[in-house]
């Protein structure tokens, strides 16, 4: 069994495709980041367990998640159907293949997209801006810095990840490879989302997520 961190605002329209897309041996773990909608509810008609997060912000549900989870190896994808929960054993599996060398491994899922719309230009841009500047620094070759990702939940908790916001996902890469672990990255599907978009569907939000992930790449040393 794998547990899957799916961190959720206000995402009950996308949740249910989600979760009926959800492979066998892969248990979803919905962290409610204070939605305002059903998603709780919706969450919990459709098998999957709900965490709450006791601080907003996405790296604080996606720690609240990782924290709830039980399993060896952990998966987190966004819950807003633009990722298909399909595409997660291939990720396993290609954290087994960097695992044979003996050190952690995290994959990430580089997003290819499918569907107008999928990945407007502002947010592929800055997301290609960012990828340039991890990559100085940490020494990998990525091209994306991709919402779904797996990883062995001892060794995130052992990162010390702390940003709470949306610098998370750059900190998990970043102190990854300052700690010697093989970080890849594999082809995904992505759809255009369900819903409205908090982050990178608004140029607002892409602008914070940017900032957020600028800061982390400031502060954080080997």
């Amino acid at each position: 069994m794998i547990d899957v961190v799916l961190p959720c605002l206000d995402e009950a329209e996308a949740l249910p495709w989600v979760l009926t897309r959800m492979p066998g041996g892969f248990r979803p773990l919905v962290v409610d980041n204070a939605s305002t909608d059903d998603s709780a509810r919706v969450a919990a008609e459709h098998g999957a367990r709900v965490v709450p997060a006791g601080v907003r912000g996405f790296g604080a549900a996606c720690h609240a998640g990782i924290l709830a989870a039980e399993t060896e190896v952990v998966c987190v994808m966004d819950a807003d159907a633009s990722l298909d929960p399909a595409e997660l054993p291939r990720l396993v599996a290609a954290l087994g293949d960097l695992g044979t060398a003996g050190r952690p491994g995290l994959v990430l899922g580089r997003r290819r997209p499918s569907g107008r719309g999928a990945w407007p230009p502002h947010a592929r841009l800055g997301n290609a801006v960012l990828a340039r500047s991890l990559n100085r620094r940490a020494g990998t070759r990525l091209r994306d810095l991709g919402p779904m990702r797996a990883a062995r939940r001892d060794g995130l908790l052992a990162l010390g990840i702390a940003d709470r916001r949306f610098g998370y996902p750059l900190e998990m890469v970043l102190r990854a490879a300052h700690a010697g672990w093989r970080v890849g990255e594999i082809d995904v599907a992505y759809r255009p989302r369900t819903g409205t978009s908090k982050v990178t569907g608004t140029l607002t939000g892409t602008v914070r997520a940017v900032r957020d992930m600028r800061r982390v790449l400031a502060e954080v040393t080997p």
